[in-house]
């Protein structure tokens, strides 16, 4: 069940909604979101088509992705040689504003938050896709990013929807392509992760800004 919370297919979220048995309304947790700013989600937009970039990154860089967030601010170092062709297109689509003024269209309290999608309903993708499995004992504990996919999809499958985890331990099957690890603002994440209601939208928008790729 908890691989379905990943597919992308919109009927695969909605029946998430309906079965999810690991977020409870928590208004607690909730008041731990009220460092994130009130604002109104942007307008959905045509992810259009693109091609899938021909480059690795270069192996001698550090590169990293920083979110600037309603909820304040992230950074995801890559790691290109578990996931070089992932790598590659998340920096190129980073590199092309392409995740510039989207939302976190799901967050699952205590599991994931996920994002990436610019028509904003969690179906939407570059129009291409790459994969990069995973090794077989990859594990998807707190502050890992990895990569959504639809269960028909072979694993390591993936477009532009993302996700961080933020259980101590997702418990996922190693199906997903994993980019990356929070190296700071994990506070920020938290606090998005805190706006969850059950398994869908947050209780308020959580905006994505900017996205910028750096390397090093």
């Amino acid at each position: 069940m908890r691989a379905a919370l990943l597919a992308l297919a919109l009927l695969a979220l909605a029946s998430g909604c309906g079965s999810s048995d690991t977020a409870t309304e928590d208004t607690t947790a909730a008041a731990a979101g009220g460092d994130c700013a009130s604002v109104e989600a942007p307008a959905p937009r045509d992810p259009g088509s693109r091609e899938a970039p021909d480059d690795s990154l270069d192996p001698s860089r550090s590169y990293a992705l920083t979110f600037d967030t309603s909820c304040g601010s992230f950074t995801v170092t890559l790691d290109p040689a578990l996931a070089p062709k992932t790598t590659a297109s998340l920096v190129a689509l980073a590199r092309d504003g392409y995740f510039d003024d989207t939302i976190f269209h799901r967050v699952v309290p205590g599991f994931v938050i996920q994002g990436g999608d610019p028509t904003q309903t969690g179906s939407g993708g570059p129009g291409y896709s790459t994969v990069d499995p995973p090794p077989s004992g990859s594990r998807y504990t707190k502050g890992v990013v990895a990569m959504a996919k639809t269960q028909a999809e072979a694993p390591g499958t993936s477009g532009s929807q993302f996700f961080v985890v933020t259980a101590d331990d997702a418990d996922l099957p190693p199906e997903y392509a994993i980019v990356g690890t929070v190296t700071e603002g994990m506070d920020a994440v938290e606090r998005i992760d805190a706006l969850g209601v059950e398994d869908g939208p947050p209780s308020r928008p959580v905006v994505v800004s900017k996205v910028t790729a750096t390397e090093s």
